[in-house]
């Protein structure tokens, strides 16, 4: 009698697949200059998901990623998405911020700000064709999440290229941080404003009000504990408000940033956490990309995504880089420097896919918005490094300017 595969078994294929497919063309590829290990998990999640496996190969599919496969590995996905985000949160480093404040809210503001309204107008424009904006999005949601998604930084990925890229601990590695660091806040604070559901204010309301009066008392624990007490108590509190955030309406994402903002980074090990970092992207990450890729739609044809797409890349580019420039003749910054930091600070990657995940989940933007956002962000990520190497050496006198 012929063996019926079971849903554990097509789980484990959809495993192997996830973590063999991107390594092999990583490692075989050497893509590691132009893509690194993290863009090409999520260039084979959009291979894997419906648009080209399902499309291509529709029985092969949907017998390996049935609705059991897709559910177990959903739940994988938003443990994994929790864990980055609140690690994200806990690297923010609001107190350097404010030391060098007046540079910091001016290159931050700008930075966010330009690309901002650039993407904010060609969404506006989007809005006058169909099939961009969800069923249960406003027009101002619409335009004001897309637009978001544009003048996202992605911290954490900024933080693994100028690891790469030898600048990380370095004076302007630090001071890119600072700038990454508020726009992250403000990225987040949108977010909330976005998903904001008046129907559901007083709920929405006494959760921030029940948050912030917790915090005190939790912040008040976490300082009495010993370090290997606080890192299973920092996931409880991240199960906790993940769940506060998501039964509001605000979505679990958001609380997931809250639990790690008000983490101060000097309760853990700085080595340790860049070790969790790393295992998270290592080990659950690229369960995330899959489960990304499977929401991809090309349902409008795909040249009209890759044109919305190349769009929204100059938008975030243009603007990107203009508002940095800005700030460097208003801060008198060194020749080259602006761009430098805009190159960098123009990183998509992750948090702009979760941020775009959030949107799509809430009904604001539709599946071929979503893949449009991916596919801008991917396109941003890869040119970081080409862009910033040369540059890097040859003006290596930055990396010694006091911050």
């Amino acid at each position: 009698m012929p063996h019926a595969i079971t849903t554990t078994e097509l789980f484990l294929i959809a495993m192997t697949i996830i973590f063999a497919l991107p390594y092999l063309i990583w490692r075989v590829g050497r893509t590691d200059y132009y893509a690194p290990l993290v863009v090409v998990q999520i260039l084979a999640g959009i291979a894997l998901g419906p648009g080209v496996l399902g499309k291509w190969f529709p029985d092969y599919y949907a017998f390996v990623f049935n609705k059991d496969v897709v559910q177990a590995l959903n739940g994988v996905a938003w443990w994994a998405v929790m864990l980055f985000v609140c690690i994200a949160g806990i690297e923010l480093d609001l107190r350097k911020a404010w030391q060098h404040r007046r540079e910091s809210t001016i290159t931050a503001g700008l930075a966010l700000g330009m690309p901002l309204m650039a993407g904010c107008l060609v969404a506006a424009v989007m809005l006058g064709f169909g099939g961009w904006i969800g069923a249960k999005g406003m027009r101002w949601q619409f335009v004001v999440g897309v637009g978001m998604a544009c003048a996202v930084t992605a911290l954490p990925i900024l933080i693994l290229l100028m690891e790469k890229l030898e600048i990380l601990r370095q004076p302007i590695g630090q001071r890119i941080l600072r700038y990454a660091s508020l726009d992250d806040i403000a990225i987040w604070g949108v977010l909330a404003l976005v998903l904001m559901d008046w129907v559901r204010i007083g709920r929405q309301a006494g959760f921030l009000i029940t948050f912030a009066i917790v915090c005190i008392g939790y912040r008040t624990l976490m300082r009495s504990l010993p370090e290997r007490d606080r890192w299973y108590v920092a996931l409880i509190w991240l199960a906790i408000c993940a769940f506060g955030a998501d039964w509001a309406g605000l979505h679990f994402m958001v609380g997931a940033f809250l639990a790690g903002m008000v983490m101060d980074t000097d309760w853990f090990e700085q080595e340790k956490m860049d070790q969790l970092r790393h295992h998270v992207l290592l080990v659950m990450m690229p369960v995330f990309f899959l489960s990304t890729g499977l929401k991809t739609s090309w349902s409008m044809g795909g040249s009209v995504v890759f044109v919305a797409a190349a769009a929204l890349l100059l938008a975030q580019l243009t603007g990107k880089l203009a508002g940095v420039h800005l700030a460097g003749k208003l801060l008198k910054w060194q020749p080259g420097e602006a761009s430098i930091i805009g190159w960098l600070l123009q990183t998509k990657a992750l948090i702009m896919i979760i941020f775009a995940n959030v949107l799509l989940d809430k009904n604001i933007i539709t599946s071929a918005t979503f893949t449009a956002l991916l596919l801008m962000a991917v396109a941003s990520t890869m040119l970081t490094i080409p862009m910033v190497s040369p540059k890097l050496r040859r003006m290596r006198k930055l990396l010694v300017r006091s911050a």
